[in-house]
């Protein structure tokens, strides 16, 4: 991108945070809005989605249990969704594509919003749609980023762009309190079309600045997002990594839900609201529930983001500078190892939250962005396509994992959280492996 000779004062005031030069600056923070606004979209949704599905549960499931299951079946989906987004990818310019995804988006929610509205179920449903639609937006985001950006432009500002992200996160959980659980879907929907604006905004700054840059408006073509991953070691261990990383989270955060669960069910016993009877009381208990368990997230997903944040603004940059993409690789695969250490040896809600937040914290920040430089160095198909693929659908993969690890932990040994902790501790392990080969072969 074409830099003028000056440093402007919102280079400098960015300076800070990251090695901002002359030019820089006004892009950066739009990338910084934008994922913001992602981020508090998708806090908003998600602390609306917990209460959804751990208050109501289906097919004779828990919500805690059936939320694991969910997650887990979402790899099967990304198998026709990401072929289908190569498609698209193969015959629109990248902004294009962008505003036709959220799009998409932005109407399922609408849809959501009114079946809500009108009494209709849509715990398990939503639950899905957001586990698909949150990790694909945010791909898309961090592969046109990687596109817009030299691998040189990359290593500085990533860090910083990030930072809209964590606060984003921070801020999100906090709007919760603007509106009904149902309310806060369309609340999602209008922040998204601020996104697609700032999208617009930044593609015509882009554009207007490196006008030389032809690619920028071509289409992306070439293989599809699973062939590029099976023939490239390299690709192949990132999407292991990540593989290893979701199967630790998701299983956490089955251990986190069910303690939370318990807690609610503890709070509001089945003997609450002696004075209705039949449906009526059991509606009220429910709704008594998903406000607490709403509640309970509200207040960890701040916490997380607030930790997430101050990393993101204060240490990512400097980390990165310091001990490079190499060794950070190791920072939270080493945090989660004694993570679960603490829940495995003590247990309890307390130990489980604080631990949660040690990790999710650490995830969201330093290894998001770690994660997303080991796609600096690599071809544009690979950012988009491939990229893709693996932050969708290997992920997911993990979490389907993580589902036949609970189910069969839960249900044939007679596992709880203590017992589920340990596992991943076994998983960290492997994790830690495929990150040093990583690390070998990063350039």
């Amino acid at each position: 991108m074409t830099s003028p000779a000056g440093r402007t004062v919102l280079d400098r005031l960015l300076r800070p945070f990251s090695n901002v030069r002359p030019g820089e600056g006004l892009v950066a923070l739009l990338m910084l809005v934008c994922i913001f606004l992602i981020l508090t979209s998708y806090y908003v949704m998600k602390t609306a989605r917990e209460g959804l599905i751990l208050a109501g549960g289906a097919f004779g499931l828990r919500g805690d249990e059936l939320k694991t299951y969910a997650t887990g079946a979402m790899a099967l989906v990304f198998l026709a969704i990401v072929p289908t987004y190569g498609a698209l990818a193969d015959r629109l310019r990248r902004i294009k594509l962008i505003n036709l995804s959220y799009g998409v988006v932005i109407g399922c929610l609408l849809v959501f919003f009114a079946l809500g509205q009108a009494g209709v179920p849509i715990g398990l449903p939503f639950f899905i749609w957001l586990g698909l639609t949150s990790v694909f937006l945010i791909a898309q985001f961090w592969s046109y980023a990687a596109d817009l950006y030299t691998e040189e432009q990359g290593k500085r500002l990533f860090a910083l762009i990030a930072i809209g992200g964590s606060a984003g996160a921070l801020v999100g959980p906090r709007l919760t309190d603007l509106a009904d659980t149902h309310g806060l879907i369309l609340i999602a929907a209008v922040i998204l079309v601020a996104c697609v604006a700032l999208f617009n905004a930044i593609e015509r700054i882009h554009q207007r600045d490196d006008e030389a840059n032809d690619y920028a408006v071509a289409p992306i073509a070439g293989e599809g997002g699973f062939a590029l991953v099976l023939r490239d070691r390299y690709l192949l261990l990132i999407a292991a990594m990540l593989f290893g990383a979701s199967l630790v989270n998701t299983t956490g955060e089955y251990i986190l839900s069910n303690a939370v669960s318990e807690h609610a069910a503890a709070v509001i016993p089945a003997t609450a609201h002696a004075e209705l009877s039949g449906m009526a009381r059991i509606d009220a208990i429910t709704a008594d529930r998903r406000e607490l368990i709403k509640g309970v997230y509200g207040d960890f997903f701040f916490w997380v983001n607030l930790v997430g944040f101050v990393l993101q603004a204060f240490v990512v940059s400097r980390l990165l500078q310091r001990l490079g993409v190499r060794r950070t690789l190791f920072v939270l695969p080493v945090i989660a190892f004694c993570a679960y250490g603490l829940i495995g040896g003590l247990g309890g809600l307390a130990v489980v939250r604080f631990a949660k937040i040690a990790e999710n914290a650490t995830e969201y920040s330093v290894q998001n962005t770690v994660r997303q430089t080991l796609f600096l160095p690599t071809s544009r198909v690979v950012k988009y396509k491939a990229k893709a693929a693996i932050d969708t659908f290997f992920v997911r993969s993990g979490d389907m994992l993580s589902a036949i690890v609970v189910g069969v932990g839960i249900h044939q040994l007679g596992f709880r959280g203590r017992e589920l902790a340990l596992v991943n501790l076994g998983v960290i392990l492997a994790w830690i492996a495929v990150a040093a080969g990583i690390a070998r072969r990063h350039r």
